[in-house]
């Protein structure tokens, strides 16, 4: 057990819960799951008790028990008897192992250490059934690809592929398994890539998102979309991946 030092008080104001349809635990559980992310509940300390924290975010003690049981499920505290609960130590090595590439080498690039699960294929998806994108002309018809991407036995993301179909016959399944989404057609000889977006924005976890994660519903998560043109204007591809939000970092060179 960790030794015994005095609680972490919180100097936020009176948390307001009231302006959002969230169930007020999961709330609750965000708010104090960033709270240990960020260092203001450090690994070993002692958090505040339930009475304390009830009173700061003006809610029930049962609901910051479901709070709090929904962060010892994720390994985040531990509760000890007559004496508190704590924050765990922090994992070895840094947790943030996703990083979300910005320059194309980087995007091309395999993830060391990471598997790539096929969950499923349909084939003959209408281009204009197929995900927009502001570049590009739609196909005629797409591939999607259903893919599920794990790394030390955890699923960091999920993504839809959707590829022109005319190029599904040069794409074998080792490459469905080994390779990220805009190297499946940039590796595709005759294919020169002429335009490349990425837009990156936040979210929280949806049932089918959650299940597919491994996350309580409404963690945060970070959707990419990314879409490719080929040398002849045709949109080749658009993938549209939701990462973990508790494993993503995106590093940006300003100069």
């Amino acid at each position: 057990m960790p030794s015994a030092v005095r609680p972490v008080r919180s100097a936020t104001p009176a948390v307001d819960l009231s302006r959002s349809a969230v169930s007020r635990y999961i709330q609750l559980a965000t708010l104090f799951r960033r709270r240990i992310e960020q260092g203001a509940w450090r690994p070993g300390v002692q958090i505040p008790t339930v009475d304390e924290l009830a009173a700061e975010c003006g809610v029930a003690r049962a609901t910051i028990r479901q709070a709090l049981d929904q962060l010892e499920a994720e390994g985040l505290i531990e509760r000890f008897r007559a004496k508190g609960t704590f924050v765990r130590a922090a994992p070895a090595g840094n947790r943030l192992w996703c990083e979300v590439e910005t320059d194309w080498s980087g995007l091309l690039r395999s993830r060391e250490g990471a598997e790539i699960e096929v969950l499923g294929e349909i084939q003959g998806i209408a281009g204009s059934a197929a995900p927009g994108a502001a570049i590009g002309t739609p196909a005629a018809s797409y591939s999607h690809i259903r893919r599920r991407h794990w790394r030390d036995g955890q699923p960091f993301m999920v993504a839809d592929v959707f590829l022109d179909e005319r190029l599904r016959p040069k794409v074998s399944d080792e490459d469905l398994r080994s390779k990220t989404a805009l190297k499946l057609v940039a590796g595709i000889p005759g294919v020169r890539i002429s335009d490349a977006r990425q837009t990156l924005t936040i979210g929280t976890a949806d049932v089918e998102t959650a299940a597919a994660l491994h996350l309580p519903l409404n963690a945060p998560v970070a959707h990419v979309h990314r879409a490719a043109v080929d040398q002849r204007g045709q949109l080749v591809l658009v993938a549209d991946g939701i990462y973990r939000g508790d494993v993503v970092r995106i590093d940006i060179k300003l100069r």
